[in-house]
């Protein structure tokens, strides 16, 4: 269990009322008394209605299929049973008696922190296995025996493909966040770890959302699965107050700066759609003075928990990160959540904008959206069933959606590539001009073209070999036909220009090397100077 108060405690003053008098407390859930003393001491008298009703079926023995609402206590609803059920018995060397799946390492070391508090009075031995750190300690831990085993996909399959893990003697499977493991890639290496357990097992199936290929992945895992919802899995926390202002795009780092300084925010968590605009994003705010950490995929495991410690601990006030900490990570009383980029999937905007006003405390989201966001933005609000309040900055013009949505084409996305290559296709299937061979009387045998003529054919053919040669070895010269000096040379040679993708600065790739730099399509080659190693930031990172 966490720190917070929000995986045990009532998710608001209004349903403490509410069901103050339905729901039992924790002795009357069947409990051991040692772990009811646990429970006790950390100041919990009664439980969330997802633990309420999981803990009870869990003891029981039967699969359950949970999903309730981000925030609410479902790590505890599992944890809590498991330490019971596993209390009597002793592991074997590298032969785990439970397995809990967890998508990211923050969220797996928040379920070890569970068994830590809560299992204080048991001797269950547990293990930590994620990725990122040594293999050394994790395979110590293993050879010694361990009734909980709580890891990340990937790490557990290297282990168990080096012989350092067996998993035949698995009781219990819980699959944490499996929404999660869905979007991140991870229902594969779930499933051949699942054939790697044995068929006489409880499964336990916990989700903050239950989408239809949710539904068909546990149809495959569980046996006879009592499922349990509690709440909507398609709504935000009434805790929540929700803003969105639209501006343009560049403008973004301007308004997020802007409502910062208006917002009077504890801590904050900043979310990008993207890893490289996490860096990008987290330079520009120290640089303004903003006490910032980041936190993404591809950062190590040592410096992602620094980040965390220093958040955690106010050392850092705000917290730059993709959807990598939209899930799991469960820290005391955050005041704000800014959405610097609009998530593509609505399913995000609930998980992300759910790091705050947990535990019935109040908080308030914040997203920067820009004129082409219009259609994600319709799909948020449509699963949420009201519309998100725009809100109007002083000195920023408000703007409106555009009913087209060019992402695709600005990213370099499958639309964007479809419709160059629907240009460029048609192109090739454009009639080529050929020269007139045959003499106007048919009963006169045909004519060879004269030398000049045949001469000028070939000197074309061999600048079209040599400029299909130049674009399948990526050299992105341009030659003389390019430039408008050859015999073609009649203003067309814009034509022939291969169109590159716009990067994030806006500057579009040209037909030269990559170490090469210029603005716009048509610089001439003398004006080009060669990038320098180290070069400083652009105009638009010191922003």
């Amino acid at each position: 269990m966490t720190d917070s108060t929000s995986e045990i405690a009532l998710t608001s003053a209004a349903d403490d009322i509410a069901t103050a008098e339905v729901l039992p407390t924790f002795d009357e859930l069947g409990l051991s008394p040692e772990l009811l003393r646990a429970v006790s001491e950390s100041g919990y008298t009664r439980p969330t209605p997802i633990q309420a009703k999981a803990i009870p079926t869990i003891l029981m023995g039967r699969d359950v299929l949970g999903c309730a609402q981000t925030g609410t206590g479902k790590t505890a609803g599992f944890t809590l049973p498991m330490i019971d059920i596993l209390d009597s018995g002793r592991a074997r060397a590298r032969m785990p008696r439970s397995l809990i799946l967890c998508p990211t390492r923050e969220l797996a070391a928040q379920v070890a922190d569970n068994f830590d508090k809560y299992g204080k009075y048991s001797k269950l031995t547990k293990a930590l296995i994620i990725g990122g750190e040594g293999m050394a300690e994790q395979t110590a831990l293993l050879d010694r025996g361990v009734d909980v085993l709580i890891a990340t996909p990937g790490r557990l399959l290297d282990m168990f493909e080096r012989g350092r893990i067996l998993l035949n003697d698995v009781k219990i499977l819980v699959i944490d966040e499996a929404d999660r493991m869905l979007d991140m890639g991870f229902i594969p290496d779930v499933e051949r770890i699942v054939t790697l357990l044995p068929k006489s097992r409880q499964t336990l199936f916990f989700s903050a959302t239950i989408a239809p290929e949710i539904t068909k992945l546990a149809d495959s895992f569980l046996q006879n699965p009592k499922e349990i919802k509690v709440s909507p899995n398609t709504t935000a926390a009434v805790t929540v107050e929700q803003f969105m202002a639209v501006v343009d795009e560049i403008n973004k780092r301007e308004t997020l700066r802007h409502i910062l300084r208006l917002e009077k925010f504890k801590n904050a968590f900043v979310f990008c759609n993207r890893k490289r605009d996490v860096g990008v994003l987290y330079r520009s705010l120290t640089k303004h003075g903003f006490r910032a950490v980041q936190m993404h995929g591809d950062m190590s495991q040592p410096e992602r928990t620094e980040a965390l410690i220093k958040f955690k601990t106010g050392e850092a006030d705000l917290m730059v990160c993709s959807d990598v900490a939209a899930r799991g990570l469960d820290i005391k009383a955050v005041s704000h959540v800014f959405n610097f980029d609009v998530p593509i999937h609505a399913e995000d905007y609930i998980h992300r904008i759910g790091r705050t006003g947990r535990a019935g405390e109040h908080g308030r989201a914040f997203s920067i959206a820009t004129p082409r966001d219009g259609k994600v933005v319709l799909a948020i609000e449509k699963l949420l069933g009201e519309a998100i309040p725009r809100m109007e900055l002083e000195g920023v013009p408000p703007l409106e959606f555009s009913d087209e949505d060019d992402r695709g084409n600005r990213r370099g996305g499958r639309r964007g590539r479809n419709d160059r290559n629907g240009k460029k296709n048609e192109r090739e299937k454009a009639p080529e001009k050929r020269v007139e061979t045959t003499p106007a009387s048919s009963d006169e045998p045909p004519v060879a073209p004269a030398p000049a003529a045949r001469e000028a054919q070939d000197g074309r053919r061999d600048r079209n070999n040599n400029r299909r040669n130049d674009n399948v070895r990526g050299d992105h010269q341009r030659n003389d036909t390019q430039r408008g000096d050859g015999p073609r040379g009649d203003g067309r040679a814009d034509r022939y220009r291969r169109r590159g993708r716009i990067d994030e600065y806006g500057i579009g790739e040209m037909t030269h090397a990559d170490n090469a730099v210029g603005f716009g399509d048509h610089v001439p080659d003398f004006m080009l100077r060669e990038a320098r190693p180290s070069a400083p930031l652009t105009a638009d990172e010191e922003e």
